[in-house]
């Protein structure tokens, strides 16, 4: 197949209109398209294992196609996408629309795409009778803080499955990425006391505390901004800390009683999240006593929310090599935004970053994907099936 050809094939085009049509919207079920991928992998001989959340309305699926007798490759893709509401889109987000060589679409390059060209693919990979077994996994709530894919890697790892590497294919113009931060989410929760406003000195006033530490952390980001040492690899070459949402308070005349917040780390390679987490509760602890004076009751209580690894893969590393001959495409470093690349890393199976389209386009409204890099994910895919180009037995 010539990577010149403008369009990708039907198949795969069907298949990512079928994907998107699915409102797998983080908050939501995502088991429409769950299983209906278990149903169409399982006309084709495929068996799938799906893991459901406590609520049982969202799941992961892990397949393998082919009963190779060489340790198999991942690849990986979240099911998950972000809202579309207060966006303002020209098209129905949730019906693939070509125009003028780009497909539009929720989750067109975040990363709907990637799964269906892999999805479309299936038959074939059945058919070549590979040395190498390929493994789908596909998961949820990677949106909201790499959650679902934590429960599929347990999943491998009960069943003794030791895959050779993994492939995740968020939008990277398909150019292989070898290395990005750790995400971390944190809510602390302050509970004061409420008074009249005329009469503050008898409540304990929670927003104000929480303000307190919300400086705090902004300090320490400010901290790793003129003092750690800088990687240019990432486009922030620093780790990263910022307030995202704040909620507290009933009126202007009144002492606020409670007060909650959710802030968030993005972590260089080397960086121990928990140290930065202890420093926070430490810096909460002083001003306990101050608050307790008045208020004998008066908490600071901190939840870790989310929490995915950063990836630090090298360049000569096996993975990163198949990728980029599977791409014809040299690694290109760095990204700054977080993926499920560094929890299958962490669980010992080398990971590299490999998708079509552009992050730029991720979450926004009108997201496109270029037809032409879709043509690359599909050429990419299709040399998994060249004998030469597999991972190396035991790496």
């Amino acid at each position: 197949m010539s990577t010149r050809q403008l369009t990708p094939s039907a198949e795969i085009m069907a298949m990512i209109e079928r994907l998107i049509a699915f409102q797998t919207v983080s908050r939501d079920s995502n088991l429409g398209l769950i299983e209906w991928t278990r149903d169409y992998l399982a006309g084709l001989g495929v068996k799938s294992r799906l893991t459901y959340d406590a609520s049982g309305k969202k799941a992961n699926l892990f397949a393998t196609l082919g009963e190779g007798p060489k340790p198999g490759l991942i690849l990986s893709g979240h099911t998950d996408v972000v809202p579309v509401e207060g966006q303002v889109w020209d098209t129905d987000p949730f019906q693939a629309t070509i125009k003028d060589g780009l497909l539009y679409g929720r989750g067109s390059a975040d990363m709907k795409s990637y799964i269906a060209t892999a999805l479309a693919l299936a038959p074939q990979f059945l058919a070549a009778n590979m040395a190498a077994p390929l493994h789908f996994a596909l998961s949820y709530d990677e949106e909201v803080g790499c959650i679902g894919v934590q429960g599929l890697i347990k999943d491998l790892q009960e069943l003794g499955l030791k895959p050779a590497a993994c492939i995740v294919g968020e939008p990277t113009s398909m150019q292989p990425i070898i290395a990005h931060k750790g995400t971390h989410r944190f809510r602390c929760c302050v509970r004061g006391r409420e008074a009249h406003s005329s009469y503050t000195t008898m409540g304990v006033n929670a927003i104000e505390y929480a303000a307190r530490i919300i400086v705090y952390i902004r300090q320490m980001a400010d901290r790793f901004a003129q003092l750690e040492t800088r990687d240019y690899g990432f486009t922030v070459p620093y780790t990263t800390m910022q307030t995202g949402l704040i909620q507290g308070g009933l009126a202007a005349n009144i002492v606020p009683k409670d007060c909650k917040f959710d802030f968030e780390a993005r972590t260089m390679p080397g960086i121990d999240a928990e140290r930065l987490y202890r420093e926070i509760q430490d810096f909460a602890a002083t001003l306990l006593p101050e608050m307790q004076k008045v208020e004998p009751n008066a908490a600071i209580d901190f939840e870790w929310l989310a929490s995915a690894p950063g990836l630090n893969m090298q360049e000569s590393d096996a993975v990163v090599q198949l990728a980029a001959a599977l791409a014809r495409n040299k690694p290109n470093g760095a990204v700054s935004y977080g993926t499920e690349a560094g929890l299958f890393q962490r669980a010992g199976i080398p990971t590299v970053i490999c998708g079509p389209g552009s992050i730029e386009q991720a979450h926004r409204p009108n997201e496109f994907v270029a037809l032409e890099q879709l043509v690359q994910c599909e050429a990419f895919m299709l040399r998994l099936m060249d004998p030469e180009m597999q991972l190396p037995a035991g790496k």
